[in-house]
């Protein structure tokens, strides 16, 4: 089984504009309102692809009631631990050709409540998958993510972290199995730019002699570079298609990944997946789903 745990999971209103002005009013031209958070996205995309999973993470008050109810009527599993004060964060999206988001912080969460999650996290058996994915809330500290790892140490359980900063590089102690920034955030850890492939891969090697073991990096328009515990360098170009936005589509390619080595591929069908699900929901006003992601698969061998 594959559990994703979103500690700060939204509500994702996006509003799509022709042109955003700020001080002044827009008009959007379409709204729409969306169930997220990092490894919400990865649960939604894995459900789409029939791949088994649950949700765990933390939700409060009575958007977190309507985000859990809505999850489920998509068909999600989910197992979330209910905070007793607060509200589940609401996150605005202004979509035109640059995307803006203003991320709200979301509840705090306490320490009977984080308990309740280390137990569902110390249920896990060999064989499971834990994915931790996003930012963490007010209660949290940078050893969120080293102290969930731990409660797993000792199993044989593939661990995956997609996480900014010192919740990262903090993790990295337990070694997990896979962690995936972006370009964007490869150059912030390890601190300077990344400018070509070459640059990339020396920096993925920095995180692996820290603990990472396998490194995916998403390169956006160019593709992504997996670098593998062995040492081997796998590389996908990215797909053609018109980008309708951004959001979600890392979340999709970790998805993607997580679903292709469910089904037994190897590490480089792997990749071609999880790129070609990244694709399908940058091109998409919405999350891949499988009919998407095996249409781009057919139009490329």
């Amino acid at each position: 089984m594959i559990y994703t745990v979103t500690l700060n999971p939204a509500v994702d209103y996006t509003l799509r504009v022709n042109e955003f002005t700020a001080g002044v009013l827009n008009r959007p031209t379409d709204t729409s309102l969306s169930f997220g958070g990092k490894g919400v996205n990865v649960s939604r995309v894995l459900t789409a692809l029939g791949v088994q999973n649950r949700a765990l993470g933390f939700v409060a008050g009575e958007v977190g009631e309507m985000l859990e109810s809505g999850l489920r009527r998509l068909g999600l599993d989910t197992d979330f631990v209910h905070l007793a004060t607060g509200n589940t964060r609401i996150n605005v999206k202004i979509a035109t050709e640059n995307e803006t988001e203003l991320n709200a912080i979301g509840p705090t969460v306490d320490a009977a409540a984080f308990a309740r999650l280390t137990a569902q996290i110390e249920a896990l058996v060999d064989g499971d998958t834990l994915c931790l994915c996003g930012s963490v809330p007010p209660g949290c500290g940078a050893d969120t993510y080293a102290r969930l790892l731990s409660c797993v140490a000792n199993k044989d359980v593939f661990t995956v972290v997609d996480a900014t900063g010192e919740l990262l590089l903090r993790a990295l102690a337990y070694r997990p199995h896979l962690i995936k920034p972006n370009r964007d955030e490869l150059c912030a850890l390890v601190g300077r730019d990344l400018p070509d492939d070459e640059s990339v891969l020396v920096a993925a090697r920095d995180l692996q002699k820290r603990g990472a073991r396998n490194v995916l990096v998403s390169l956006g328009g160019d593709g992504a570079i997996l670098l593998t515990e062995e040492g081997a360098v796998h590389r996908r170009a990215a797909y053609c298609g018109t980008v309708r936005g951004t959001v979600g589509a890392g979340d999709s390619m970790v998805a993607g990944y997580l679903a292709a080595l469910e089904w037994g591929e190897n590490v480089d069908k792997a990749l071609r997946f999880a790129v070609a699900a990244g694709s399908a929901t940058a091109f998409s006003d919405r999350l891949a789903t499988r009919e998407a992601v095996e249409s781009l698969l057919a139009n490329r061998q």
